[in-house]
């Protein structure tokens, strides 16, 4: 038999399955079609996936959802016993509080300030760190990169009297003893000078993430550049950086977002009130204190779950108008060679 017999053969196989399919009554094609052991299969399947998702979904969502719902609640709210999710007499009493005694926009302003700065020069220095990791052979490489590894584990709760000492007497020229000491504490510097330095917080991540990213750029778009007579900064400048956009928007958001939520270090460098940062408006404002009040502690529950709210707020804009940058910069983070 030829191909074009054969394939002739199957055509009128398959004309033949179809018209008796269609021939057959309503009844037969809904039984062919749905009470099959495939067919119920995929639906159990279907139903058990929905319910697991379903119940997952409840349990991270319910803490959220119900601090939303807290926070708009009043004080008759929380004194009558129907009142289980969704307040009856919802006011903004707790937002207009935290706004404008706990001074939030000034916080916000501060702290927007400080993670953006610190943010674009980590994301920069660590962009050099990383290109150099991964892309130039020298004596002592992996020893260095191995520090750097070492630097993602090491607690800084341990640097603490290091960091305290070494600001508070800071030398101008280094170990050099010329010049006078000065405070760097209560000022941006210490953030600034750690970041230029590629040792601030999450650096060994941020580098560790750029040389994976860098390992899978192909050499010969260097070599091109040398050819055309480009020099190593100018390469970097205007054909590596380009590329690297997806991975640099990660690690500036994963950056931003740990120095916004950030209180280690900012305690550290701040010991005094003059520095207010976002992370200090959990307080309860002295107009909604009431020590006579029965449920006080549950009303300032909802005071401190509200001030969290408005914490995440920026941060949860910001992933959701910057999510696929995200997704991008993890898929190519990927460890390669």
């Amino acid at each position: 038999m030829t191909k074009e017999e054969a394939k002739a053969l199957k055509k009128a196989s398959k004309q033949k399955i179809k018209v008796d399919f269609e021939r057959t009554n309503a009844w037969e094609r809904f039984k062919l079609k749905y009470l099959t052991w495939t067919f119920i299969k995929k639906v159990l399947w279907f139903l058990l996936r929905f319910l697991l998702l379903l119940g997952i979904a409840y349990v991270i969502l319910y803490p959220f959802i119900s601090k939303i719902f807290g926070s708009f609640m009043s004080r008759q709210d929380l004194v009558d016993v129907s009142v289980k999710l969704i307040p009856k007499y919802p006011n903004l009493d707790i937002y207009t509080a935290i706004l404008e005694e706990n001074k939030y926009w000034e916080a916000f302003t501060n702290t927007f300030i400080l993670s953006l700065v610190t943010a674009t020069i980590q994301t920069f220095i660590c962009a050099v760190v990383g290109y150099g990791f991964a892309k130039f052979k020298f004596k002592g490489n992996s020893l260095m990169f191995g520090c750097v590894m070492l630097a993602m584990i090491v607690p800084p709760r341990t640097l603490t009297l290091a960091f305290i000492n070494f600001f508070k007497d800071f030398k101008i020229f280094g170990l050099i003893p010329v010049g006078e000491n000065v405070n760097l504490l209560n000022t941006y510097w210490p953030f600034l000078l750690l970041c230029i330095g590629a040792l601030y917080f999450k650096n060994g991540l941020y580098v560790f993430m750029l040389r994976q990213f860098y390992k899978g750029v192909p050499d010969e778009l260097e070599e091109a550049a040398y050819i055309d007579g480009s020099g190593v900064f100018k390469t970097f400048i205007r054909i590596i950086l380009p590329l690297s956009v997806p991975m640099m928007i990660t690690v500036f958001i994963f950056s931003f977002a740990w120095q916004w939520t950030d209180t280690f270090y900012s305690g550290l460098f701040f010991t005094n009130q003059g520095n207010y940062l976002i992370t200090q408006i959990v307080k309860v404002p002295g107009s909604l204190a009431d020590s006579t009040f029965v449920a006080q502690g549950l009303y300032n529950n909802c005071i401190t779950n509200t001030c969290g709210l408005l914490i995440i707020l920026p941060l949860i804009l910001i992933y959701c108008f910057c999510q696929k940058y995200i997704v991008q910069g993890i898929e190519r983070s990927g460890i390669v060679g």
